[in-house]
């Protein structure tokens, strides 16, 4: 049976690639000393600073179950600070400290390492990233 061989699944090399991708990560986010889930979290953040935890899990496609635990770890770190909703105090809103927002300075060069290292043209990344991003559009 030719669909059940692991070389014709789609979404064994989705996931074979986001486990290796995160691999090349890692030495620049130990740098940091953060995970690569905490990155995303900070991504997220450093985009748009003062955000309700719903609003992180759902960008990035997580249960609020999930990400908790990740932003207790960071607020641990002293890289985030919780707070209260001023509009509906039973949300909470994660904010950046300063030391989290002076980590956006030191990890800014990331990216570029990366593409740097997977030496695949820009414009090829560019179209894969806008594929990824159709196929997200409509999985969700």
């Amino acid at each position: 049976m030719e669909q059940l061989k692991l070389e014709n699944q789609l979404c064994f090399p989705f996931y074979s690639v986001s486990r290796l991708i995160v691999r090349k990560y890692q030495p620049y986010l130990d740098a940091l000393e953060i995970t690569y889930p905490q990155y995303l979290v900070l991504l997220v953040l450093w985009e748009t600073d003062s955000q309700a935890v719903n609003q992180i899990a759902q960008t990035l496609f997580l249960q609020t179950s999930t990400i908790t635990p990740l932003l207790k770890r960071l607020e641990g770190q002293g890289i985030v600070q919780r707070g209260k909703s001023l509009a509906d105090e039973r949300k909470v809103i994660i904010s950046l400290t300063e030391k989290g927002k002076h980590m956006k300075e030191q990890a800014a060069h990331i990216p570029h390492k990366l593409a740097e290292n997977l030496t695949i043209p820009e414009s090829e990344l560019g179209e894969l990233r806008n594929m990824l991003h159709r196929m997200i559009d409509i999985l969700r």
